[in-house]
Formats: structure tokens, C-alpha cells, sequence
């Protein structure tokens, strides 16, 4: 009897392996495609930091077609021998090979795309760099103090005027201080949720309520017997680096920096983008959605019921006599939020070094530079869109940045950007597969109360008293974390807003298709005998069902599809890699 079941299980295992294997052998493979800057312009204007460049940051174009070879062979050999800059003793590649690995749950890495990335020719790239010279000066002030200052004043005007693209978060078809950096997720109503409330999602602030000992806002999340603190290490203020062009050089030709990160006495909450550039620096990428989770599953009330409940679709909802555990419980939730950070990984890692190549913002940074300061006179660069030039030299943009001051991107971090591709962001693909997971497991319109935000020496959680504290849900704070964290990169200036909106979506797709596919495996009913199923909002504000290894979406709004729409495709569609001869 035992050898007949034995059988039925392993026959029942083959036959739902091979659906799961249909179910991912018929995704759609689309063709994926550049913005065809490579092939306009000669390298120029693509990634190329690590390379060997010429005195003016110009890269070698043999290194560069002996890039290209790598990505074209797949060769690991070819990989090996790309070449350096700074004598070949310089920083590594990250992880280029990544993108032709496989995975045996969820979509292929190479079955996803994103749109092509704005061009440097374009309206909309000079003001997703408009945003980034603006997000470097204002990286010290609080996030609270954003109503009342002159800085912001100007920032939101020239982001109003100097620039005729931009595709960030705006009220009535214009940036304000309330929107200015926010994100652009939608609820299912098309309002964006990332704008409500304080900049800081609760889940980076607040903590658990444990026992007589801590409140929310001691900023202590439970972690088995051990604490997580919400308080950070953060980098002092006023601190910039590569706003030498000596300096910016080597750094583009891979040379390790010479200075180090200078940090702050005390550990404080998040308050500014500095502040939250430093958590994005060091941070393990899925750290603040596991945290997140920990969070969620750990905060009771004083009747000791959840206060965050799963969602209905969850078979043990309302079950009688059985608890969630190894399924539709807190290891089966702890994990999944873990592992589809590394598909993410992959899917992002082959979008954005065999299909894009987007240039870093300090890349066009230096190109910028060249082409508006005095002691280059032979070189300009009459690709980059004329807006950016024009803000910086005449714009509002121009009373920071001039001559004597240089037109270098001020980065957060002393070694720059990480050397891979701007586009998709690794970041923000996680953040979006993470966050998807959670709000797939959680009531999204549970109220989030007793909203804080940091002090504005940062030591201490103070309540936020703001006209939309009550609009404040999981939903909104979910999103917002996804945005606070990938936004967080632009704040560096090591990103692109671009890189955030897509690469969000990128990472929603991984994790809703890993839901389908483990969606076949379980044995629970729901009460009423319906199949279990997992049911969130989009970041466009669709309304996604999962259940039995189908996928089904509500229309999208109009202010999502207005919103979401980012058509860089080029006329004349560009080979993935550009001929080599």
C-alpha cells in the first residue's frame, strides 16, 4: 500500500513540475531592445566606468569593444579579459555573468524586459539629471523642513520650468514641495500613495510594542530574542566627493578612493536623503523588507491579535483549528521575501548589461563638465539635451553650480557608483519583488496609526500630526519603502529616476510569477472550500489575483496608464549588441 502511494506522490510531483515548467515555458520572451545610443554615438554617452579612458573621460574604444565581445560570447574567458583601467589594478566588475544564469521557479531572467532608457539627447533625461543636481544639494535638510525653505522653493521651480519631461510625482500636473523625490506609486483608486504622509515609510522608523519594555516608537523590531534597531550610522553632513575633475577621473578609471566615509557620533532615524543614501550604501538588499516583515508579523495589540492580519486569501484566515507555519506562515513568508531578491538579482543584472548599458549619472556628470567648462575648450558634446545645459548655465541650476564651481554630479558616496550599469537598478528590482511578496500576505488597508517621523536631530521618533495621517495604510507604507529605498540610490546620485519607476515593476513581475508557479503546490482550502490565493495592488494601481497558477488583472486606471508610460523606443530598433567589426 505504502509502495502504491509512494508512487501516485512521485507521479503527482512529475506531473506538477511539468505544469510549472509549462507555465514558464510559455511566458513571453520579448525582443529586447536599447535606446540605441551605442550605435548613435560611439560609446560615448553609455557605462564605461572601470574602463581605460583618455584624459577627458572619453573611454578606449578597444576596451570597450572587447566588452562588447564578452557580452556578445557569453565566454567566460572573454570576461576575464576585459580590460582594466588604472593599470589594471582598479576596482572588478560586478557580477556581469550573473544575467546568463537560470532559475528553476519563476520567469527567466531573460524573459523580462524594461522599456529603453531615456536618451541623453532627450527632454526627459536632462530632467531626471536636473532632479539628481537638486537631490545633491538638498541632501542635508530634513525631509520635515521641506514646507518652509528656500532651497526646496527653488528646486520645485526649476523642476517646473527648466524642464519640459520630467516624469516624477506630481500634483495637478506640477512638482510641489509635497512631491518633490517621492515616488509614484498608485493605490487602486490612481492616487499616489507614496506622496501620503511623511517622506519615510513607518517600516524604517517605527518598532514593535514589547511588553511594558518598548513602544513603536522606540524603534525596536523583535527579532526572535534579539532586537533590531531603527536608529542608523549615518555620514556627517556637507560632505561631497567627486567634485574634482582629477579626482572624478580616476574614479572612472576604476582606481580605488582615497578618502573614506566619516560618519556621525550618534545613531539616529532616518531624517534626509544623506541620511537614507548612507542605509542604501551598506545595506544587504532585502534587509529592509525582512526587517519590514519582522515587523509586521511581531506587532500585536493588547488583546495579543495581530495587528497587521494576513490577507483573506490565506487558507488559515479564518481556519478553526489550525495555525499557518511552513505554509502561509511566518517561515513560509520570511523566506519568500529572501529568495526573490537573488531572481530579481538575475533578471535586473541581464537587463542592464546586455541590453541597456546606461551611462551612470556621474558619467554624464563629466561629460557635462567637459562640455561647459572653460578648460576644455576642444571638446563638446552636442548629443546632451539642451535643457540640462541650459539649467545649469542659466537656469535655476545655474546660482549653484558655475565656472569656478564645476559642473560635476556632488555624490554621496567616495567611491561613486558601483561598476555595473545604471539600468534596471539592483536596488529598486528588489525592492519591488520584496514588497510585492508583503503585500501580498498582508491586509493592505489595514490603518497604520500613530504615524512618527524622525526628530530633527534625529535621536528620537516624534508623532507626524500632518492633514493625511489618517490615509496612512500597509498599502501606502509598503510602497513607500519600495520608493524610499530605490529612491534613496538617486539621492547618492549613483541612479536614475527611470532606473526606480522600471525597475520596481521589473521586480514585481519576478515575484508575482514565483507566486503563480508556487500557487499550484499546496494541499489547503479555504474555509469555504476556494482555492487559496494571493491578491494585491500593483504599483500601477491594477489589482492582481493570483490563485491555482493563473494570473488575473483588474483594468488599469488612467492615471496609472498616464503615469507608467515611459515610450523610449527609438525608431529604428538597434541590435542588442552593436556590430563589432
Amino acid at each position: 500500500m505504502f509502495s502504491e502511494r509512494n508512487e501516485t506522490r512521485r507521479l503527482k510531483a512529475q506531473a506538477l513540475r511539468q505544469q510549472a515548467s509549462t507555465i514558464a515555458t510559455e511566458r513571453s520572451h520579448p525582443q529586447r531592445i536599447n535606446n540605441g545610443e551605442e550605435a548613435a554615438y560611439g560609446y560615448l554617452v553609455n557605462y564605461h566606468k572601470g574602463l581605460p579612458h583618455n584624459a577627458v573621460g572619453e573611454v578606449q574604444h578597444s576596451a570597450y569593444r572587447a566588452f562588447l565581445n564578452a557580452l556578445t560570447t557569453s565566454d567566460p574567458y572573454d570576461f576575464d579579459h576585459i580590460p582594466q583601467g588604472h593599470d589594471g589594478k582598479g576596482r572588478k566588475f560586478v557580477s556581469p555573468q550573473a544575467g546568463l544564469a537560470f532559475d528553476l521557479q519563476g520567469p527567466d531572467a531573460q524573459s523580462l524586459m524594461i522599456p529603453p532608457a531615456p536618451r541623453v539627447d532627450s527632454a526627459e533625461n536632462s530632467a531626471e539629471m536636473g532632479e539628481l543636481y537638486w537631490m545633491s544639494l538638498l541632501r542635508d535638510l530634513n525631509f520635515a523642513d521641506y514646507d518652509n525653505n528656500s532651497l526646496v522653493n527653488a528646486a520645485v521651480a526649476s523642476m517646473n520650468t527648466d524642464f519640459s519631461d520630467f516624469r516624477g510625482a506630481k500634483e495637478q500636473d506640477q512638482v510641489t514641495k509635497k512631491t518633490l523625490f517621492r515616488g509614484i506609486s498608485l493605490n487602486s483608486d490612481g492616487v499616489n500613495s507614496d506622496a501620503i504622509g511623511p517622506y519615510i515609510s513607518q517600516f524604517l522608523l517605527k518598532g514593535n510594542t514589547i511588553g511594558t519594555d518598548f513602544s513603536e516608537k522606540d524603534g525596536y523590531i523583535r527579532f526572535g530574542t534579539l532586537r533590531v534597531d531603527q536608529r542608523n550610522k549615518v555620514a556627517i553632513a556637507n560632505t561631497d566627493y567627486l567634485t574634482d575633475f582629477d579626482e572624478w577621473l580616476a574614479i572612472q578609471n576604476g582606481k580605488f578612493p582615497n578618502k573614506k566615509d566619516v560618519f556621525e557620533k550618534n545613531l539616529v532615524f532616518l531624517r534626509n536623503l544623506r541620511d537614507l543614501a548612507t542605509y542604501v550604501h551598506f545595506d544587504q538588499l532585502y534587509e529592509a523588507y525582512f526587517n519590514a516583515c519582522l515587523y509586521l508579523l511581531s506587532e500585536t495589540n493588547a488583546e495579543g491579535k495581530a495587528v497587521f492580519p494576513f490577507s483573506q486569501g490565506n487558507p488559515y484566515y479564518n481556519s478553526p483549528n489550525q495555525d499557518g507555519f511552513a505554509t502561509f506562515g511566518g517561515p513560509h513568508l520570511l523566506s519568500l521575501v529572501t529568495e526573490v531578491a537573488t531572481r530579481a538579482l538575475k533578471a535586473v543584472w541581464h537587463t542592464k548589461w546586455f541590453v541597456h548599458r546606461r551611462i551612470r549619472p556621474e558619467g554624464l556628470g563629466g561629460l557635462i563638465h567637459v562640455h561647459l567648462s572653460q578648460n576644455f575648450p576642444q571638446h563638446s558634446y552636442p548629443m546632451i539635451n539642451e535643457e540640462i545645459l541650459q539649467a545649469l548655465t542659466c537656469g535655476g541650476l545655474s546660482h549653484h553650480f558655475n565656472q569656478e564651481t564645476g559642473f560635476l554630479l556632488p555624490m554621496a558616496f567616495p567611491e561613486g557608483s558601483p561598476l555595473h550599469p545604471a539600468y534596471g537598478a539592483g536596488h529598486a528590482t528588489v525592492a519591488g519583488a520584496c514588497v510585492t511578496i508583503l503585500k501580498a500576505w498582508f491586509t493592505e488597508n489595514t490603518p497604520i496609526t500613530n504615524p512618527v517621523q524622525a526628530s530633527t536631530d534625529g535621536l528620537s521618533l516624534i508623532p507626524y500630526n500632518g492633514e493625511d495621517a489618517d490615509q496612512m495604510t500597509l498599502l501606502s507604507e509598503l510602497n513607500k519603502l519600495a520608493s524610499n529605498i530605490a529612491i534613496g540610490r538617486n539621492g547618492a546620485g549613483v541612479h536614475w529616476r527611470s532606473d526606480y519607476t522600471e525597475s520596481i515593476k521589473l521586480g514585481e513581475t519576478v515575484a508575482l510569477g514565483i507566486l503563480q508557479e508556487q500557487s499550484l503546490t499546496y494541499n489547503e482550502t479555504l474555509t469555504d472550500g476556494q482555492t487559496p490565493f494571493f491578491q494585491l495592488t500593483c504599483f500601477d494601481g491594477r489589482t492582481c489575483h493570483i490563485a491555482a497558477g493563473q494570473i488575473t488583472y483588474s483594468r488599469i486606471t488612467r492615471e496609472a496608464a498616464r503615469i507608467n508610460t515611459l515610450d523610449n523606443t527609438p525608431d529604428v530598433v538597434p541590435d542588442i549588441i552593436p556590430n563589432l567589426g
